[in-house]
């Protein structure tokens, strides 16, 4: 299948209404109520719209930004349509993103900040908790936006107007994402006296909604090694100090219950019956003793990477075991899917402190990180786990970025951020081509609705003479 560009539509809204606190998608009901079409929001609802997409659109969107950006960190093989494995040029849409969940989130601070609503919306919950929640999504996701395209509409994105949004500069955008990041964790209220409404990934628990907080700064902060290393240290450092994901108790988590809202992987290889992406040989090769090998594919048959579509097609032809993605017994309707883990953490962990960012010993977050990430897919044993530390133990940056990037998966988008932002794991382009790309290129939508603005900012993303290029480097990975 090929995919050209994603819009990604507000898939559940039509269904979603909260009128108590509830930890699962289905405890919604099927009430006919579209919460973007009322007269009024009803914040418990877009909330829970959002989450419910949360494993689509940041772990595995089905041959969109992440299961693409799957591709250029080697995760995955595409089986037949191999042209972006290839490295065919993208041209995938942004907007969806900004009318749907980013639009759904601003419409849940402006609703709870404004003083005519504000006494409203509090029956969903205390205002700033849910105000922080939202500055919190959303920058998760103006960081995906960023990591993937570089330059991108963002002080002046959601307010209104034409739609003539100037782009602003990565080197402004981080920094602001970080900020944002601390100040919705300082801003929630564990002891607030009215609970969440329609918060299906942590039933309302305030703590852990900080720790998702921190860890995503100490995520962005990592990923300013390169470029601003005295922020990046910084700001790691607090997020650590403040408090981030160290188990999996706490790991932030989409329950699917199944049904009407499966798991994404079970709704693109069972009802779908889809099977155009594999696991790629780089990464069962990479993972040859790694007991996560079986619970991240259905065989251990990897799929070799970028081959040509004839040779794709005669490989799948006479390998029909090939590895798809994730085992049966992770790819059921009702499996969970973790947005950000404790083993992703303690990795990062180690990586600051190879990196001389902390004063934690880089072997025990190391070994915590790998420990951690085994027991999230239910295949840690201490015998295991051993052998498998004494083969792969913490030498240096490359080892531990290669276990950073092993833990990932299959979240295409952060595994191709460990890659660029430390050169680990060694990956080797495609066949026939010399280089992996580095960012995706803005969408013709752009083009064809904001194109001043778009025009300005490809063209600091020139590479061989060609703006725009996907094989030039975002600010941070200069």
């Amino acid at each position: 299948m090929k995919i050209r560009n994603i819009v990604l539509g507000l898939a559940v809204a039509t269904t979603l209404v909260a009128t108590q606190s509830c930890s699962k998608i289905d405890e919604f009901g099927d009430i006919n109520l579209n919460p973007n079409q009322a007269n009024e929001p009803v914040p418990s609802a877009l909330l829970t719209n959002v989450l419910s997409n949360l494993g689509n659109n940041l772990a595995w969107d089905q041959g969109g930004l992440n299961t693409v950006a799957g591709l250029y960190a080697q995760y995955f093989s595409e089986t037949q349509y191999t042209e972006l494995s290839r490295y065919q040029r993208p041209t995938f849409n942004f907007d969806g993103y900004y009318t749907g969940p980013l639009q759904d989130l601003q419409t849940i601070i402006t609703y709870n900040s404004d003083a005519a609503t504000a006494t409203k919306a509090a029956q969903y919950g205390t205002n700033q908790n849910q105000i922080a929640i939202a500055r919190i999504l959303k920058a998760q996701y103006f960081k995906l936006l960023t990591d993937a395209f570089g330059d991108i509409p963002y002080f002046s994105a959601l307010k209104g107007g034409s739609g003539q949004n100037a782009y602003d500069k990565q080197e402004q955008i981080y920094p602001d994402i970080i900020k944002e990041l601390k100040e919705a964790a300082a801003q929630l209220n564990t002891s607030a006296p009215i609970a969440i409404k329609g918060d299906i990934m942590f039933n309302g628990n305030i703590s852990r909604w900080r720790r998702l907080a921190n860890s995503l700064r100490a995520l962005a902060a990592l990923n300013l090694a390169k470029v601003n290393a005295t922020l990046g240290r910084a700001e790691f450092a607090s997020a650590i100090a403040d408090g981030v994901i160290e188990t999996n108790a706490d790991n932030a988590t989409i329950a699917y219950p199944g049904g009407k809202f499966p798991n994404p992987f079970y709704n693109y290889y069972n009802i779908t019956q889809r099977k155009d992406y594999a696991v790629s040989k780089t990464f069962t090769d990479r993972t040859n003793n790694d007991p996560r090998r079986t619970a991240y594919g259905s065989s251990t048959v990897g799929f070799p990477y970028g081959l040509p579509r004839a040779q794709a097609e005669a490989f799948a032809s006479a390998n029909t075991n090939y590895a798809i993605v994730m085992s049966s017994a992770n790819r059921q309707e009702n499996s969970p899917l973790v947005i950000v883990g404790a083993g992703n953490m303690w990795l990062a962990r180690a990586e600051a402190a190879q990196r001389g960012w902390t004063s934690e010993d880089k072997t025990i977050t190391y070994n915590t990180g790998v420990q951690r990430s085994m027991e999230q897919w239910g295949v840690y044993t201490a015998s295991d786990y051993a052998a498998y530390i004494a083969a792969n133990p913490p030498t240096d940056l490359a080892a531990i970025a290669t276990q950073e990037w092993i833990s990932w998966f299959p979240n295409g988008m952060e595994g191709w951020n460990v890659w660029r932002r430390t050169g680990s794991p060694n990956l080797t382009p495609a066949s026939g081509s010399t280089a992996i790309p580095r960012r995706f290129p803005y969408g013709p939508n752009e083009y064809n609705l904001n194109n001043a603005n778009v025009q300005a900012a490809a063209s600091r993303y020139t590479a061989a003479g060609v703006p725009d290029s996907p094989f030039a480097r975002i600010w941070w990975d200069q």
